[in-house]
């Protein structure tokens, strides 16, 4: 529960001391930090009767005299200003002002000047500066999340707000897990470099007193590694219930916007997919989606006992159907019918996109060797008149990453093709992505076909066979985590920043992925977590992806980087 109770517990120190009715008062960030821990029924019983943010809160006049406002802000100088503004004519009774982040001492005495009447209370750093999606899972939420895959020269001043925000958001993180870590990067990218260098800084050099926590016996290890070196994950379907819910209908700080579906009751069109909040979702999340409908409908069955029903229920339809006919068992099990509501529209998109298909040739891409089978596979995909354009391009772009060396002819066939059926296909998105991350440009082995040890891996695994065809992907990561637990990730490839060297196997590793990471692989953490393998894993990334987010950002980036080489 390590990332979620943390923020937690700053929220709480925020509310738990000041009495009587407060208003929470918060910026477009922190609105999402407080609301993926923080239900709204609990603010209520910590007295919080209105919720606001600063900048709609600027444009009021209106005076509360009779409310304590608490402010929750990233120390951003937009902020500042706001509260200079706000503080100048006050229309609160008190101000408890909490920073997420460290505040310049420039940021703290412009405060303390527009304070002439003396209504602020406290000002504190709460090191909250991250979003804990789930206890070992967190994200920065970061708009410009394309950044990432842009040559330091195309946007200097975007860059290094982009890797700001990140050094911000990590240093964050260990502040409130009171650790300094030794630091190491994937040796390929300059970016990973440029943010693992500008952290070291920060804590190492610049707060190094702030960061100066008793010493373990063992330090903790950050290894900031780069999306581009696993640009397969993101661009598969997904098949665990967490996963697919975001792969085929978007979760955002955990809520899903049910709103595209018709005749759903209002109080369905948005749902929290939380795993403190949600006993069935917490079980449930990273299991597989035939046993997810199974699991429900032993739910439904449970009910149907108690309510004396005797109806037949066999089907995901006849589950709904249930549902809509007992309100109140969606008034005891609010719970399950947003469950059935999910399940049922992933069906159908699922049958609508025929996307068995389509993934069964997506994981053969991701796992098998095979090449020829593999272009036979995706040529006849493409010619399918039911696999919609998006599947087609992230079927290309599979092959492409796996084959752009072993068959550049059949690839330009793939090309050719694509761009004649698919209306929406942009030209060189596929290309663009192997020069982003094609095979000269990665790290690591990412098929485990240049390195012997891999090989003898993937054989002993095609040999034990597979227990289910749609989930046999196994991410990077997972590679990545089996290295540092038998002490084997290699320092040629994962330098360390500075002179601070990791001694022995750390026992507690924070992995940053800058472009994002995914459900996969935070499903992959939650697991490796669970073996109990001496390791404490901690993952978090600029942005949590689905494949729609990925391609987003390749298309953005590709974008600046033609307008940019055409006006040079």
């Amino acid at each position: 529960m390590v990332l979620v109770s943390a923020v937690r517990d700053y929220v709480n120190r925020m509310l738990q001391d000041i009495s009587g009715m407060k208003v929470l008062i918060l910026d477009s960030q922190t609105v999402s930090i407080v609301s993926v821990v923080y239900s709204q029924s609990e603010l209520l019983q910590k007295e919080v009767f209105l919720v606001e943010l600063i900048d709609s809160i600027s444009k009021s006049k209106e005076s509360m005299s009779h409310l304590k406002a608490v402010y929750f802000l990233r120390p951003t100088s937009e902020n500042i200003q706001h509260m200079r503004r706000q503080l100048s004519n006050p229309r609160f009774g008190e101000y408890h002002l909490f920073f997420s982040n460290m505040l310049k001492d420039t940021q703290i005495h412009l405060l303390a000047d527009s304070d002439e009447q003396e209504v602020v209370q406290q000002l504190q750093e709460f090191y909250a500066d991250f979003i804990a999606v789930d206890p070992y899972h967190f994200t920065l939420n970061m708009p410009s999340n394309h950044h990432y895959m842009l040559p330091a020269v195309v946007d200097p001043s975007s860059l290094q707000h982009f890797c700001d925000r990140a050094v911000d958001g990590i240093g964050a993180l260990f502040l409130a897990l009171k650790r300094r870590p030794i630091i190491r990067y994937s040796r390929t990218s300059d970016i990973a470099k440029r943010i693992a260098q500008e952290t070291a800084k920060l804590m190492y050099q610049q707060e190094s007193g702030l960061f100066d926590f008793r010493r373990m016996e063992m330090s903790p290890l950050l290894l900031i590694v780069d999306r581009r070196d696993d640009p397969v994950t993101p661009l598969l379907n997904q098949w665990t219930y967490q996963a697919m819910v975001h792969e085929l209908i978007g979760i955002q700080d955990n809520k899903v916007d049910l709103r595209s579906i018709s005749n759903l009751p209002k109080d369905q069109q948005e749902v929290v997919l939380s795993s403190e909040q949600d006993a069935f979702f917490q079980a449930n999340m990273y299991e597989n989606f035939g046993d997810i409908g199974m699991n429900i409908k032993r739910m439904v069955d449970d009910f149907q006992q108690v309510a004396k029903s005797n109806q037949n229920i066999q089907t995901i339809e006849d589950m709904a159907k249930f549902v809509d006919n007992y309100p109140e068992y969606r008034k005891m099990h609010g719970n399950v019918s947003k469950h059935v509501t999910l399940v049922t529209e992933m069906s159908k998109i699922v049958e609508e996109r025929k996307l068995m298909l389509v993934s069964e040739t997506e994981q053969e891409l991701a796992c098998n060797g095979g090449q020829v089978a593999a272009f036979e596979a995706v040529t006849n995909l493409l010619n399918n008149e039911s696999i919609s354009d998006v599947d087609r391009l992230r079927l290309v772009m599979l092959y492409a990453l796996r084959y752009e060396k072993e068959s550049p002819v059949q690839l330009m066939q793939l090309f050719n093709k694509l761009a004649s059926r698919s209306a929406k296909y942009k030209p060189g998105l596929v290309q663009f992505l192997l020069k982003q991350a094609g095979v000269d440009k990665r790290t690591s082995d990412l098929y485990g076909n240049r390195d012997l040890l891999n090989i003898a891996r993937n054989m002993a695994r095609g040999l034990k066979g597979v227990e289910n065809v749609y989930t046999q992907h196994q991410p990077l990561l997972f590679q990545t985590m089996e290295s540092i637990t038998k002490g084997r990730l290699r320092d040629v490839d994962y330098p360390c920043v500075g002179n601070h060297f990791q001694q022995g196997r750390p026992q507690e590793v924070v992995v940053f992925i800058v472009g994002g990471t995914t459900y996969e692989e935070s499903r992959f953490v939650a697991l490796q977590n669970a073996s109990n393998s001496g390791i404490r894993f901690i993952l978090g990334g600029s942005a949590v992806l689905n494949s729609k987010r990925f391609l987003k950002d390749l298309e953005e980036a590709q974008r600046i980087a033609r307008t940019s080489s055409s006006v040079v």
